[in-house]
Formats: C-alpha cells, sequence, structure tokens
C-alpha cells in the first residue's frame, strides 16, 4: 500500500513578515529604553512565529485505513472518487463552486488541491476539498490504499 504525507507549510515569505513584526514591537517600545526593546523584539517575533508555525502545522496523510487531514480522519471506506484539481479548478472549487457543508483544508498560499467525494450516506459533507502541493500523487495514494 503506497502511503501518503504531507505537511502544508507556510512560504518563507511569512517567516520574514514574522521577523518584522518583531522588529515593529521593539521600535514601538524604542522610547521606553534597551531592555523593554529587546523584549519587543524577542516576543514579537516569538509570537508571530508561533502564529505561522501552527497555521502552517496542518498535515494530509493516508495511512492505516483513512484519510487524515487536518483534525478530520475519514475512513477510506466513506471515500469516493478523488480528482486532483489544477489551480484554476481548485479557485472555482473554494469559491463560486463551493459547498458550505464540504470539508476544507484550504491554504490560500497553495494554488492545487484534491477535491474527494465523501459516500457516506449518514454524513451531510458532500467532499472534502485539501489543498496540496502534489495532487496527483495524493490521488494516487488514495486509489492505491482503497485497492
Amino acid at each position: 500500500m503506497q502511503s501518503y504525507e504531507e505537511r502544508l507549510t507556510a512560504p518563507r515569505s511569512w517567516w520574514v513578515i514574522a521577523a518584522l513584526v518583531g522588529v515593529s514591537c521593539a521600535l514601538i517600545l524604542f522610547p521606553l529604553g534597551t531592555l523593554p526593546m529587546l523584549g519587543g523584539l524577542i516576543g514579537g517575533a516569538a509570537l508571530a512565529a508561533v502564529a505561522v508555525s501552527s497555521y502552517g502545522s496542518a498535515r494530509i496523510r493516508v495511512v492505516g485505513g483513512a484519510l487524515i487531514a487536518g483534525d478530520a480522519k475519514i475512513p477510506l471506506a466513506a471515500l469516493g472518487e478523488a480528482r486532483a484539481l489544477d489551480a484554476d479548478e481548485a479557485m472555482a472549487w473554494r469559491t463560486h463552486k463551493a459547498d458550505a457543508r464540504a470539508f476544507m483544508l484550504l491554504r490560500g498560499y497553495i494554488r492545487t488541491a484534491v477535491r474527494v467525494e465523501i459516500t457516506d450516506p449518514e454524513d451531510p459533507t458532500p467532499y472534502a476539498y485539501l489543498s496540496t502541493r502534489d495532487p496527483e500523487r495524493l490521488v494516487a495514494a488514495l486509489a492505491a490504499a482503497r485497492a
């Protein structure tokens, strides 16, 4: 069985912004002296880094007979067709084609995605939309795991 694992990490530019938040906090506290300025630099950068890290810690895995996407764990038996979406299709499915009942592990900085039908009759969720950098590999892993 082919397994799949991906972490949806934040882009490098977000880490630069986190450092700039620290610099901004240091500049705000500059009139109060050197020690508060250093505290602002370290504290502001640390808080911004924690925010970037937590947002970029979402994972998608196909293991143990289940698709695990973020906090959701969906048994493979409850999944239907998986379809890789290019950038244009992914944009359509996260905007005007989106269903409010769908499960979406959406990261705006990742342009491609996979749309997986959910076939469980007791689950009102019609599909799962998963942002992924390698949609073809995720679709292949789901097909191999179900086979």
